[in-house]
């Protein structure tokens, strides 16, 4: 089966998660996508040894590329590099701010001289504004874009456990190639596409700054609950084991008092009718439920609300995710060997993914500079 992006080949100046994020993604979907490494290569290589003696992160997000290590300081490196470009569909770079334009490669300019190109530029926070120059690193862009704040206990605030802000930024970079692909299709014009962490996860705030702006209701820090539904989050059973429900509207909310509480009566006691009763109220609410809990295993829990009807599911640790029986595997190979890496998300045809391995460092240089010096010849002779 054809995975629909053969043909289009992308070159990334990239590093770290957000645009190895995007072109992976790509990768995966069947193009052709040559990484442009420095010569030291891609830092993430050395973010940990923890997989076969390599970074979690780089195998994870650079599965199915080109390693190609250039200096870009070098005349003749950047020669290349134009060369690359000059037959690519679509160009990625995250460089700090202001880097690829020194070095000669700035979107604009590519676009004016390639104007079927696709460009995209993953930043921190954008091409204006008082932090568009610096540095950002997923943990400053939680921090600065209000999700830390959000996330957490009443004790302090945390950060995400993983690199979401990276993450939302190259699924958003992403969906964007696909559509500026899309178009060039119908129009046969190219693209420029800019990509900001803080942009990203500012999107998936609208829901708090909503809430703050029109109705001036600050989301608490509410560990393992929801900040703005009641009853929903984790409750400790008489095992020791947490088990987390939802309880989503009215009706969920009789069922809940009807089948698990054994409680009918608590839908009209004072201070539970509605949603934001109950917020108002989660403490006292909380020592009820917490006390129903006490009494059942984790197992009696689960089977109580699936006879319920209600949503539920356990507080895994990472090591009860690795033996899940939803977690779908894919094997890759990398330099030191096949491993097993949790399998995309989409599933096409009911197809089962083939995807290409983690490049060493520079695995393709050689290759591709023959390539492009051939061509080169081949277009002087052709005059």
């Amino acid at each position: 089966m054809s995975n629909g992006l053969e043909g289009i080949t992308v070159v990334a100046v990239e590093q770290a998660v957000a645009a190895p994020y995007a072109s992976s993604r790509l990768a995966d979907a069947g193009a052709r996508v040559i990484k442009i490494e420095r010569p030291e290569g891609d830092f993430a290589r050395n973010y940990d040894k923890l997989v076969k003696g390599q970074s979690a992160y780089f195998v994870w997000l650079n599965r199915g590329k080109e390693s190609v290590c250039l200096d870009l300081r070098s005349e003749a490196d950047r020669v290349l590099l134009e060369a690359l470009i000059a037959t690519a569909d679509v160009f990625i770079q995250n460089l700090k701010p202001g880097s690829i334009e020194k070095l000669g490669f700035g979107s604009a300019d590519l676009r004016r001289r390639f104007p079927r190109l696709i460009t995209c530029d993953i930043s921190g926070f954008g091409d204006g504004g008082p932090f568009s120059h610096l540095k950002a690193y997923d943990l400053i862009v939680q921090a600065e874009a209000g999700l830390c704040a959000i996330t957490g206990t009443q004790h302090g605030p945390a950060r995400v456990g993983v690199s979401v802000c990276d993450i939302s930024a190259g699924m958003t970079a992403h969906s964007a190639i696909l559509q500026a692909l899309f178009h060039r299709e119908r129009t046969g014009e190219g693209a420029g596409i800019q990509v900001s962490l803080f942009d990203a996860v500012a999107d998936w705030m609208n829901v708090p700054v909503l809430q703050h702006e029109y109705s001036r209701y600050e989301t608490v820090r509410a560990g393992v609950k929801h900040p703005s539904l009641a009853p929903y989050g984790a409750y400790r059973c008489s095992d020791g084991k947490d088990v987390i429900f939802s309880v989503q509207n009215d009706r969920e909310w009789v069922n809940f008092c009807e089948k698990f509480l054994k409680q009918p009566e608590l839908t009209r006691t004072p201070g539970f009718a509605d949603n934001m009763e109950r917020l108002n109220n989660r403490a006292r609410l909380d020592i009820i439920i917490e006390q129903r809990f006490a009494e059942l295993s984790c197992a009696e829990a689960m089977q109580e609300f699936e006879a319920a009807g209600l949503a539920y599911g356990r507080l895994n640790e990472v090591a009860a995710v690795s033996d899940h029986p939803h977690v779908r595997r894919v094997h890759v190979g990398t330099p030191e060997g096949v491993i097993e890496a949790i399998a995309p998300a989409a599933i096409m045809n009911s197809q089962q993914p083939s995807l290409g391995p983690v490049p060493a460092l520079g695995a393709h240089t050689a290759a591709v500079r023959h390539e492009v010096e051939t061509r080169l010849r081949e277009q002087a002779a052709w005059g």
